[in-house]
């Protein structure tokens, strides 16, 4: 796996994205509701790192009532978009399956955030892909994930033969 941007040394500011997501829409009506609990979460690991040059960008990317089993949701489209457009250095979410609950579309993400050199933090997991341990952890997940589609493809051809 790539290393992020060494940005930070640089004196350079390390943009961080902030994607939360919440299934259902019940209580999101509300004043305080759980996209913003990820949020206010989000900035505060952000606010945490200033000293390595961390910070959140403005344009926001909450997707609330959207499952987490697929990629067809708004926010995550556009934070992609932003990411192949230069615009975001790192990815912070509360947790892990709040970006996705499938392993397939996880690593396609993951794949994503390594070709334009885009670290990934989950905030309440301590998994961080700025730094080595959190790029063994991750690379660990994704040999899972490449065993995972192996077993699928092995199940296809056995139930064609």
């Amino acid at each position: 796996m790539s290393k992020s941007k060494p940005a930070a040394r640089l004196g350079v500011t390390v943009r961080c994205a902030i994607y939360t997501r919440k299934s259902t829409e019940e209580g999101l009506d509300q004043d305080f509701n759980s996209l913003d609990a990820q949020r206010e979460a989000g900035e505060a690991y952000i606010a945490s790192q200033a000293g390595e040059g961390w910070t959140p960008v403005l344009m926001r990317y909450d997707d609330g009532g959207f499952t987490g089993g697929n990629m067809e949701r708004p926010a995550l489209q556009r934070l992609q978009a932003d990411i192949q457009a230069g615009k975001v250095d790192c990815v912070v979410v509360y947790k892990v399956d709040r970006l996705s609950r499938s392993l397939l579309d996880f690593a396609k993400l993951i794949e994503t955030f390594e070709k334009y050199k885009v670290a990934f933090v989950s905030v309440t997991q301590q998994f961080n892909t700025a730094n080595s341990m959190g790029r063994l952890v991750l690379n660990v997940l994704l040999s899972f994930a490449q065993f995972e589609r192996e077993i699928i493809s092995e199940r296809g051809r056995r139930l064609r033969s």
